[in-house]
């Protein structure tokens, strides 16, 4: 199965694989092509959230997660697979809030792994830049008391060339 999301986008050279494009065992999926349907695997309208206009992705990513929630969903647990559909969601309205984004799909992205990424990410750059105000304002006063540079660095578990960089 080879998938494009529109048809124009399916390579024109194709000599190479000539031979299995032209038997029955490669079949082309054109997203653009598919009707969203209760129908189509939760696996197909995945694929189609990715390509949906941002009109039309919320209430397909809300339905697709409704879905979800009432079918049988395989090998892939639904957790999983509800996922899948916020970070989509998440990617595709970067420029919303999480409370945006939490009203627009009905759920709280609190329990989703992108969620707990972007947090724990945060707090990172939160402790880095506490650190770098800590040694900003320390690291002179350390200085002035006649402790030397490696011995800063030793107390503060970091390079000599960080401590210098305080000066």
């Amino acid at each position: 199965m080879v998938i494009f999301p529109t048809r124009s986008l399916e390579p024109r050279d194709t000599i190479t694989h000539r031979i299995f494009l032209n038997s029955d065992q490669v079949q082309r999926i054109y997203l653009d092509e598919l009707v969203t349907s209760d129908t189509l695997p939760i696996s197909i309208n995945l694929m189609l959230l990715t390509i949906a206009s941002s009109e039309t992705m919320a209430e397909q990513a809300k339905q697709l997660i409704q879905r979800v929630k009432l079918e049988e969903t395989g090998r892939l647990p639904k957790n999983e697979i509800i996922e899948i559909i916020t970070t989509i969601a998440v990617y595709k309205f970067s420029s919303l809030s999480r409370q945006e984004v939490e009203a627009m799909l009905g759920i709280t992205l609190e329990q989703t792994r992108v969620y707990q990424e972007a947090k724990a990410e945060g707090r990172e750059e939160g402790r880095e830049e506490g650190r770098e105000e800590l040694l900003k304002v320390a690291v002179p006063l350390l200085l002035k008391t006649g402790m030397s540079v490696e011995q800063i660095a030793q107390q503060f578990n970091i390079a000599v060339e960080s401590v210098e960089k305080y000066r």
